[in-house]
């Protein structure tokens, strides 16, 4: 019988030493996945041609920490993207895996290639890194068969001279009076009010204030001026009901509340999920409670709807292209605008125009509304001056005209229709960004009378009276039609 072994004391299991990794390294791993989220959502919404939301927007969300870090990251990394997509075919490095996590991989080769070499301390860079000498002559390949010197000029770079935007701030008078923050923002930079835009401050170009208290609990928003002066248009009173057709990212929603002194009702409607999220954000930060998130289409809203009647102005800042604030949005960063894309654009343009004069119509149809505000950030004439010439029948069956906002202004719609001068304009080489905006009031209101529902022989009767001039309901919906 074999004798049994006394137990054995166990051998000590020899644990794997905990790597420590510094505070630098783990905010350069942190800032590189903020960024690489960043970048995918943009990168996603410029091949869909239906971004989320600006590049500044997403970086400066709430959500994001390392605002000016990503921000630098996102841009340069969209500056180089296509060389990078480039060397990466040719290096033939990435397997399954990586090629699943396009945004990572080009934000760590941006490090590796042109920016600081990104520390050992995730997957993605460990994998990369070890790659780095493919890549390295992946590019010098690209130089030889692209026939150029530098990376600049493999880009084509062009640096544009002229004067900086001023950095615009509007105060959110629902948590501060605009004193207080000239004050207190006085510290910093210089400060003036601006001249045309109430509770809008102005300060030098460059002035950073993405991590200024007052930004970070919102006390105030930076807001570009035109898109201050569209919510300063319509000029709703306090105890109004107004709608916010296409309310995200919320800066114009937030606005119309700080306008109105946090009193009436504002129904912000917004179709898109993730663009909710933002809103609801906007919102919690200024601290406005009278405004109603409706997460819906706007034109799925009824005009006729008891819910509505009380609904007195309605803001319209529809899709657009944009092309005013390119340069504001970072636009042309996107591979889109690197491509020739004119086929494309004016296809596209098309598209928003149709769907622009089809929301301005709805907007007009509701039947207590007295005034309507319909901008945009573009510059093209099919966006502004081409919708607004579209529905002034209808509007005047309505009982609207053009209004004038902002009188004093002297840029205004291109002469193309009459009533241009009631129009406004910016331009984005005199005002560094392009807006327009239109203003319909409702100069003869009709008894409560919904034209849209008015017979053909009452219109004819009413018009042999000198009433204001009344389509029948048969005309609105074969014109609605058309817009489709």
């Amino acid at each position: 019988m074999a004798r049994r072994k006394p137990n054995a004391a166990p051998k000590a299991t020899r644990q794997p030493a905990k790597q420590k990794f510094s505070s630098a390294e783990r905010s350069s791993l942190y800032a590189s996945r903020e960024a690489a989220k960043v970048l995918g959502t943009v990168l996603r919404g410029d091949a869909e041609r239906r971004a989320v939301a600006s590049i500044k927007s997403l970086v400066f969300s709430p959500s994001v920490r390392n605002k000016r870090g990503t921000f630098a990251l996102v841009c340069e990394t969209l500056k180089h993207v296509t060389v990078i997509k480039e060397v990466l075919e040719i290096a033939n490095v990435l397997n399954s895996k990586w090629n699943r996590q396009e945004p990572l991989v080009y934000i760590i080769c941006y490090d590796i290639l042109f920016g600081k070499e990104p520390p050992l301390i995730g997957d993605a860079e460990k994998f990369l890194m070890k790659r780095k000498d493919a890549l390295v002559s992946s590019l010098a390949t690209l130089l030889v068969r692209k026939k150029a010197e530098t990376v600049d000029e493999l880009l084509g770079v062009s640096q544009v001279n002229g004067p900086l935007k001023p950095r615009y701030v509007r105060v959110n008078t629902l948590k501060m009076d605009v004193d207080s923050a000239v004050q207190e923002l006085g510290k910093l930079y210089k400060v003036q009010k601006d001249e045309t835009v109430p509770d809008l401050l102005v300060m030098p170009p460059g002035s950073d204030l993405h991590s200024h208290h007052l930004v970070k609990n919102g006390r105030i928003f930076l807001q570009g001026k035109g898109s201050a002066m569209v919510a300063a248009a319509l000029e709703p009173e306090a105890d109004w009901e107004v709608i916010d057709a296409c309310a995200a990212p919320g800066n114009k929603t937030i606005n119309l509340a700080a306008l109105m002194k946090g009193q009436g009702k504002i129904i912000a409607c917004e179709l898109n999920e993730e663009r909710v999220k933002r809103l609801e954000q906007t919102i919690k930060l200024s601290g406005a409670t009278n405004i109603e998130v409706f997460h819906g289409d706007f034109l799925g809203l009824a005009p006729e709807d008891p819910s509505f009647a009380k609904v007195r102005a309605i803001l319209l800042d529809p899709s657009c292209s944009g092309s005013g604030t390119i340069t504001d949005r970072l636009d042309h960063l996107l591979p889109s605008h690197s491509a020739d894309n004119k086929n494309y654009d004016s296809i596209r343009l098309h598209k928003l125009a149709v769907f622009q004069k089809k929301a301005l119509a709805h907007a007009l149809s509701f039947p207590q509304v007295e005034r309507v505000v319909y901008s945009t950030c573009s510059i093209h004439q099919i966006e502004n001056e081409d919708v607004v010439s579209s529905v002034l029948p209808l509007a005047s069956s309505l009982g609207f005209e053009l209004g004038t906002p902002f009188p004093q202004w002297q840029r205004r719609g291109l002469p193309v229709l009459a009533g241009s001068e009631h129009l406004l304009r910016m331009d984005p080489e005199e005002d560094k960004e392009g807006f327009f905006i239109a203003l319909f009031t409702k100069t003869n209101k009709l008894d409560d009378l919904k034209s849209s529902e008015v017979s053909e022989r009452e219109c004819r009767r009413r018009r042999r009276q000198g009433h204001p001039f009344l389509w029948p309901k048969v005309f609105f919906r074969a014109w609605n039609g058309r817009m489709r």
